[in-house]
């Protein structure tokens, strides 16, 4: 019996079973080891804990989204490499997703409520940018992981400075999320509209206002 080559709407239904078990279970396993490793917990109090949750919560989500991105972009591709840069791109970014759960279990708080719907609507966002085409895709990629990676430096200057676990972990997301912006722009990434750039910011800094809390 030979190989069963998959269709397009075969990747998509994939990644829409995909995106429930992510969105409602336990990260898998990293690979790599959790750049906290063993660096002693900060003494917070109950204000400071609060608040590295919600942080760390928005951080978790957005692995989340990234996951859910990188899921629908890479079930609507028009290339076998650019799914395959799509999919090596998500399977890092689980490390991530482990990392930050973890952390917040150390807080003794929870990942957002409304996972499943950021699950779905970036999935969707995804599955459209791929379907526009293999360089626009790309150039999603690279805005998003761009607008993460500020962010990311934002909460390193939000956090307490003793939180040294905290900050080991957004310092190597950080560096991560540069590589794959570099990747989409090696692999031939398009530079979006400021229209779309400026919708994408809009849209994440409503997400984190929420999940902070929620």
């Amino acid at each position: 019996m030979t190989d069963r080559q998959f269709s397009r709407l075969d990747r998509i239904l994939a990644g829409a079973d995909q995106a429930l078990r992510i969105a409602t279970a336990n990260a898998p396993p990293p690979e790599r080891e959790n750049p906290a490793g063993d660096l002693p917990p900060a003494e917070l109090s109950e204000s400071e804990r609060r608040h590295v949750a919600g942080l760390m919560r928005i951080n978790h989500t957005g692995e989340i989204c990234a996951q859910a991105l990188y899921a629908g972009q890479a079930a609507a591709a028009r290339s076998a490499a650019v799914r395959h840069e799509m999919q090596q791109a998500a399977d890092e970014e689980i490390d991530h997703l482990a990392w930050c759960e973890a952390r917040l279990k150390e807080l003794d708080s929870q990942p957002s409520y409304l996972n499943g719907l950021w699950y779905a609507g970036s999935w969707a966002l995804g599955a459209a940018a791929g379907l526009a085409g293999d360089d626009w895709s790309l150039g999603f990629v690279k805005e998003t992981e761009n607008q993460v990676e500020a962010h990311l430096e934002e909460h390193r200057g939000r956090l307490p400075e003793s939180d040294r676990r905290s900050h080991a972990i957004l310092e190597q997301m950080k560096i991560d999320e540069a590589q794959h912006a570099a990747m989409a722009e090696a692999a031939g990434a398009r530079e979006l509209p400021q229209a779309v750039r400026a919708a994408m910011r809009f849209s994440s800094n409503l997400m984190k206002t929420i999940v902070y809390r929620f």
